[in-house]
């Protein structure tokens, strides 16, 4: 009983000393996390007072102008842009069935050359799987190029996109560089 009354006395007295110890401080959070882009800076623009302006009231006329550009121009820099329309799965002029019309046209083919020779039955076998054969690699063929002209039509849709978005944020761009200049900031 002696020897469990002093291992607990031993085992709380390092406890209470590191309750009354002192605690350090939290760390700061890095500077350059806690700074947010101004206005200018999210669209990549630099803005310098020709005034004198102070960092306050650059911020302020900043903001503003960002406000009436995006009111005139009708365009918001931060929206994310458009999302592309859904393609199509298949080309609607994509050939289907090219097995059963090749084979068709084979085993036509196939009973008429058989009839002359006179085993009309087995032409007409031998005919429908050369046919079937032939049909199914053309329909593969214009499969193919019917993939290639979808891939080009989404190719070509992605750029006159880029380029619409290209040439709202330069209109965006042109009326906040604008509305800065009329309050005697140099803009680029």
């Amino acid at each position: 009983m002696r020897l469990l009354l002093i291992s607990s006395a031993l085992i709380l007295i390092p406890l209470s000393s590191a309750q009354n110890a002192p605690t350090p401080p939290p760390a700061a959070a890095p500077a350059t996390t806690a700074a947010a882009k101004s206005p200018s800076q999210s669209i990549g623009m630099y803005v310098y007072p020709k005034a004198n302006q102070a960092a306050d009231v650059q911020a302020k006329d900043e903001s503003e102008c960002y406000a009436s550009a995006k009111q005139n121009s009708g365009v918001d820099p931060q929206a994310p842009p458009p999302a592309a329309q859904p393609q199509a799965a298949q080309n609607a002029s994509a050939p289907k069935g090219g097995a059963v019309k090749g084979s068709a046209k084979g085993a036509a083919g196939g009973a008429a050359i058989g009839a002359i020779t006179g085993d009309a039955g087995t032409g007409a076998a031998v005919g429908a799987t050369a046919g079937a054969v032939a049909g199914r690699r053309a329909q593969k063929k214009a499969n193919k190029a019917a993939e290639q002209q979808n891939q080009q039509a989404q190719q070509q849709a992605q750029q006159q996109a880029a380029a619409q978005q290209g040439a709202s944020l330069d209109s965006f761009k042109r009326a906040f560089s604008a509305c800065l200049d009329a309050r005697h900031y140099s803009v680029q």
